[in-house]
């Protein structure tokens, strides 16, 4: 950090990071909340986060009730977010979050530090990347991450192959096949490590099958050709039960492209280094039922706290959020008299937020381990039980369950489970 004593050091109530969905929502909330004095950081030039470069339709169904692109969901929010006169710095990297929450930003030319009363973290998160999963063999160019290659071609009209294979069935690579097949490309297939999708049945359906274009499951890429400088072709293979790959089964696909859709990460940088507790399992930090962090007042939703599904709720996510914030500013922390830890039972892979006062009805988020059909999730807190029936269980699918505060008050701790 620099020198401090040569940078005045701005007062603010409300500090926002991140100027996608889910920032945009929460300082919107925040001054809906009666707290004008909110301001929102941006990396980028321009507000929408990777909204901007989802052309697709099927984001606001549960918001807007209609199916929306990515910018004009996006576009909605910036409206409401300039109607009401937010104060906005774009072209703004935030360097430093202590856990006084001092934002120490850097914008062309300048360097400023702003002391807030309470931080918002909505960072989003980010792509892994082959490094990130130690796939062998030369290094062509014409391997992308999926996120990448949609940048390249619906922001910068670039077209980044002609045969293509996709290591990963995360959302964006489904739509991604879809993509690049609608452009020309031939999709060549796209193969899946685990023993099912993982990205929305949905996208299964409306991006490979209404295409033909084949999934392969249990099955990964053990190697990338390509010494004349471009992807020459990928070997893959199946996969055992403890998911290493068997030999007898690799062969080549030849192809010019590979896409990986293997994965999100939190941007949580800021995150740790101002101290606060991480959740190693949602990549995201710990926070209670006002979505703050273990550091008092600093406060973070959306992709930055756990990847989401749908965009529909990291919107109202960070409303909440952005509320919570926007009391935390004007009142200062109030500690609850007792605090419920919420737990993950059997077939739950993680639950948020990790711990509840009691005192407030809260929306319980959650993911399963495995896919099901006709099952139960079970939320108990003693004698106090939920039961909500689920036709079908997915891991790529969030499950939200509204919990009253006559259920989570009392007791010490609140598992969840699948039955």
């Amino acid at each position: 950090m620099s020198d401090k004593k040569t940078i005045p050091t701005i007062q603010r109530d409300v500090v926002v990071i991140g100027g996608g969905p889910a920032g945009l929502a929460a300082a919107i909330a925040v001054k809906e909340a009666g707290c004008d004095d909110v301001l929102l950081v941006e990396r980028d030039r321009v507000l929408g986060g990777i909204l901007n470069q989802c052309i697709h339709d099927g984001f606001g169904l549960h918001i807007f009730k209609e199916a929306l692109s990515g910018p004009e969901y996006a576009a909605r929010y910036i409206k409401q977010f300039r109607e009401k006169n937010i104060d906005v710095m774009e072209n703004a990297i935030v360097l430093s979050l202590t856990k006084d929450r001092v934002v120490e930003v850097s914008t062309r030319g300048k360097l400023q530090y702003i002391q807030a009363k309470a931080v918002i973290l909505a960072m989003g998160c980010r792509e892994r990347t082959r490094g990130a999963i130690s796939i062998p063999g030369h290094r062509p160019s014409g391997v992308f991450t999926a996120g990448a290659a949609q940048c390249l071609m619906n922001l910068e009209n670039i077209m980044v192959g002609k045969s293509v294979c996709v290591l990963g069935s995360g959302d964006i690579g489904l739509i991604m096949a879809r993509r690049m097949t609608l452009e020309g490309a031939k999709v060549q297939a796209v193969f899946e490590l685990l023993p099912y999708s993982s990205g929305l049945p949905r996208n299964i359906q409306q991006c490979l099958n209404d295409y033909d274009i084949p999934l392969f499951l249990s099955t990964t890429v053990t190697d990338i050709a390509g010494r004349s400088g471009r992807l020459e072709g990928v070997k893959v293979a199946q996969v055992d039960e403890n998911r290493a790959p068997i030999a007898s089964t690799e062969r080549f696909v030849p192809c010019d492209t590979l896409l990986l859709s293997v994965g999100l990460i939190p941007e949580n940088e800021l995150t740790r280094q101002a101290g606060a507790d991480m959740d190693p399992i949602t990549g995201g930090a710990i926070v209670d039922d006002t979505f703050m962090t273990s550091v008092p007042g600093i406060f973070s939703c959306g992709n930055v706290l756990h990847v989401h599904d749908l965009v529909d709720w990291v919107s109202v996510e960070s409303e909440q959020a952005g509320k919570f914030a926007a009391a935390y500013a004007k009142e200062g922390y109030k500690a609850a008299a007792n605090r419920i830890q919420v737990k993950p039972g059997d077939g739950i892979r993680y639950t948020l937020p990790q711990s509840v006062s009691g005192e407030d009805d809260f929306i319980l988020s959650m993911r399963v381990t495995e896919p099901g059909r006709n099952r139960r999730v079970v939320v108990k807190n003693g004698d106090k039980i939920i039961r909500k029936k689920e036709v079908r269980l997915h891991p790529a699918e969030m499950i939200r369950i509204k919990v009253g505060k006559d259920v989570a008050s009392g007791g010490n701790a609140m598992e969840v489970s699948v039955e």
